[in-house]
């Protein structure tokens, strides 16, 4: 038996990754991943980034688990299972008056911000504009810049972040595919009323564009305003998709699900892209949701919740410099700092979570060209002693 040949020695390997080029060349890590990794790293109240840090409802706990042991852990169907599609289109006829078939109407997302990339996606094509208007919640315009379309930027009215409507009207083209409204509104917490939204079904009648309303905020609307959904107005809901959050409703923001309401032949373009997305969604997460939603009290009682919580907050900031902003909707309150700092807003708020141990969000990172306003958006969905020890700070400055 001859010895086995030795290996030849290896040539020396460069290791080199390629590097394609950027499809959001623009984007780095958001404001809310920053400020919340610096209230961690200098122990401050966290009022930035927009989540509770409470516990949901046991019951709703009970009934996921419930689902989970029944053995309700395989895939559902692609567009939701029935029973949650079924709550959520006897949910919406009941408190907003229009009936959409749950079976070709209505899809079960991953989350709110899934269903708003997954809309774009389905029915913008590159060169298509879509109007946001600012400030904005920030996956809007990335998940425009995805889909190949142009970005046509229209501001709230400065100050009280009321829409503009002969801008809103000037901004529409040919090429204008769709606008998104969002209310109650983040970051201002504004919310639209009943006659907005009906002006703007008057500006888009004679339009074939679309409308994307995102509605997650849609139980958190106070002093004894109804949510104005666009699933109210026929003509409306007839070019809609509207966006909702399990999340945002009973404080499970971590749990990823959402729906989408839009007539038929919108919900099939927008299946078509779900399908190749996320395909579907949580299964127990699914049927727990259906089983919970059977008592509407948690939904009808949020606003008095939330309520207590804006008040509590409100009080406690209104001997202080800070000037307070209306608070109709979401569970945010917008303060003008200018009577206690000239700092820019994004430097106001490092500021204030480093020195002072409360982390803010400026409302800077809301806008395209980063404007300055003195403004900072602080997040009331907290316990009240968490409430409570920010406030005690905050009554330093």
């Amino acid at each position: 038996m001859t010895a086995a040949a030795p290996l030849p020695t290896p040539l020396p390997v460069r290791l080199h990754t390629p590097q394609p080029p950027s499809r959001l060349p623009q984007v780095g890590t958001t404001i809310f991943t920053v400020m919340s990794a610096l209230a961690a790293e200098h122990g401050a109240v966290n009022l930035g980034q927009g989540f509770p840090d409470f516990d949901c409802d046991p019951a709703l706990l009970g009934c996921v688990q419930q689902a989970m042991a029944e053995g309700l852990n395989q895939y559902p169907p692609m567009a939701g299972v029935a029973p949650l599609r079924e709550a959520m289109a006897a949910k919406i006829e009941a408190l907003y008056g229009h009936r959409y078939d749950a079976a070709s109407e209505i899809t079960v997302t991953a989350g709110a911000t899934q269903a708003i990339l997954t809309a774009i996606l389905a029915i913008v094509g590159p060169g298509d504009e879509v109007i946001v208007l600012e400030p904005n919640y920030d996956s809007y315009v990335p998940n425009i810049e995805l889909a190949g379309g142009v970005v046509v930027r229209v501001a709230l009215q400065a100050g009280s972040f009321r829409p503009d409507f002969d801008a809103i009207a000037a901004a529409i083209t040919p090429r204008t595919r769709a606008i998104i409204v969002n209310s109650p509104h983040n970051p201002s917490a504004s919310i639209w009323r009943q006659a907005d939204m009906q002006r703007l079904a008057e500006i888009l009648a004679p339009t074939e564009v679309l409308l994307i309303s995102d509605e997650v905020y849609e139980h958190m609307v106070y002093d004894g305003e109804p949510h104005a959904s666009a699933s109210r107005i026929p003509a409306l809901a007839a070019r809609s998709f509207v966006i909702s959050s399990f999340g945002k409703t009973y404080h499970v923001t971590g749990w990823k699900v959402g729906t989408v309401a839009a007539p038929a032949p919108l919900m099939a373009e927008f299946r078509k892209v779900h399908q190749f997305n996320v395909f579907t969604v949580n299964t127990p997460m699914q049927h727990g949701l259906a089983r919970y939603m059977a008592d509407p009290r948690p939904c009808l009682e949020l606003p008095a919740f939330y309520g207590a919580k804006r008040d509590l907050f409100r009080a406690g900031l209104a001997g202080t410099r800070f000037r307070l902003l209306p608070s109709e909707g979401s569970y945010f309150q917008v303060v003008d700092y200018s009577a206690i700092s000239a700092l820019p807003e994004a430097e106001f708020c490092r500021w204030l979570t480093t020195e002072i141990g409360v982390a803010a969000i400026p409302l800077s990172a809301f806008y395209g060209d980063g404007r300055n306003q003195g403004l900072v958006r602080f997040c009331y969905a907290k316990r009240d002693d968490t409430l409570n020890a920010a406030l005690a700070r905050l009554a330093r400055i």
